[in-house]
């Protein structure tokens, strides 16, 4: 299984399957929260657009579909529906009457407008459990403000301490998405459990703001402390040293991690061949050695431009140094420990990487990524109104 794309193999019982999930959704941070109930087995309907979730359109780098889209949209149902149309409407709130979870991430009232706000639907269907996925959360100036990952990485300060000293950067990937979507995911599990006990659902709210603050604890308790700002430093730790990556004589970048004086004291000897420098002014603590960062780290610089990639990772591996390289994306295609599963989209089968849970040595079986409305049939005929006998 490890580094090579793996066939879904059958498995037993999944433990949210015979639960019904409704997911007004698009984009990232809603359909990443209702892509995990569907891995674990919930039946998950996904309304969308006669055009489509617009992450469908992202880009086109799988068989023509969204790299976006296939990630967060593996096993569910797509409908077309458009809930400021009463049958479509009426559709939906008999949808609901069966179901456990409803998800939305529309702009902010947009839901409550159409009738589907959470206050009124668990009002109406007590067991529900209601998810609302917002920018910046309610009740403050900020909350009818539209807002997407980069947005949210800029003004929860993120973006201010990520990147080269030359200025802020962005998170490579859609951070803020994918920590509300992560907090969405463990809310609606606690709902879940909840509701075994008490029998009533839940009203959960989740903003990106509140999930990259969440992740933001230490550099703003770090702030408050001290006065200052965690700087950025690339691709180096603010407040350990050494704690970043070095060239090799053959171009490789190897970024390597000391935690504690022990450690520091191993390299020293084993790595730098300089067991005494522990003792010398600005290297004897974390402290000193971060508030003489240029000095320590020219120094090991200098050391490891005369070493290959092979010999450098040799001598860390001697003396129990915590290392990586700093891989392009092309070496994660081939990465040993990456490990991946097949999904079937519309366009033909994608390998897409495998959740990280790995529940009792299984191969999790993925359900397929949906076409626009693929079951729209399937859906109405299933929730039509009854028909007098």
């Amino acid at each position: 299984m490890t580094g090579q794309t793996t066939q879904n193999t059958p498995e037993t019982r999944r433990p949210l399957e015979g639960l019904l999930v409704v997911a007004l959704e698009q984009a990232v941070a809603a359909p990443y929260c209702s892509s995990r109930l569907a891995d674990a087995g919930a039946r998950v309907i996904k309304i969308e657009r006669p055009e489509g979730d617009f992450a469908r359109g992202y880009d086109a780098a799988v068989h023509g579909l969204s790299s976006y889209f296939v990630w967060l949209n593996r096993g569910k149902q797509s409908l077309i529906a458009d809930i400021k149309k009463p049958e479509d409407a009426a559709l939906l709130h008999r949808i609901l009457e069966k179901a456990d979870v409803f998800i939305q991430n529309l702009a902010p009232g947009a839901a409550a407008r159409a009738g589907f706000g959470s206050e009124e639907l668990r009002r109406r269907y007590p067991r529900l459990i209601t998810v609302d996925v917002s920018g910046y959360g309610s009740g403050h100036a900020y909350a009818g403000m539209k807002a997407y990952d980069l947005l949210v990485q800029a003004e929860s300060g993120l973006a201010a301490i990520t990147g080269h000293p030359a200025g802020p950067g962005r998170v490579g990937v859609s951070v803020c998405d994918i920590a509300c979507g992560m907090s969405a995911y463990a809310a609606v599990l606690e709902a879940l459990i909840g509701r075994s006990i008490t029998g009533q659902g839940r009203k959960v709210e989740v903003s990106l703001f509140d999930g990259m603050a969440d992740w933001m604890n230490v550099p703003l308790l770090y702030f408050e402390g001290t006065g200052k700002a965690p700087q950025r430093v690339g691709l180096a730790h603010p407040s350990i040293c050494p704690y970043g990556a070095f060239q090799t004589s053959d171009g490789a970048l190897v970024l390597f991690s000391i935690q504690n004086e022990r450690e520091w004291a191993r390299f020293c000897a084993g790595v730098l061949e300089q067991p005494d420098l522990p003792a010398q002014p600005g290297f004897e603590s974390n402290n000193a050695r971060v508030a003489n960062r240029a000095a320590v780290d020219a120094g090991i610089a200098r050391f490891f431009a005369a070493l290959t990639r092979e010999e450098a990772a040799a001598r860390l591996d001697a003396a129990g140094t915590a290392y990586g390289f700093v891989n392009e994306v092309a070496n994660l295609v081939q990465h040993p420990a990456l490990r991946r599963v097949n999904v079937a989209t519309p366009g033909g089968p994608a390998s897409i990487v495998a959740p990280p849970a790995i529940h009792d040595g299984a191969v999790p079986a993925l359900g397929p990524v949906p076409g626009i409305g693929e079951h729209d049939a399937l859906i109405r005929t299933e929730f039509a109104v009854p028909q007098p006998a």
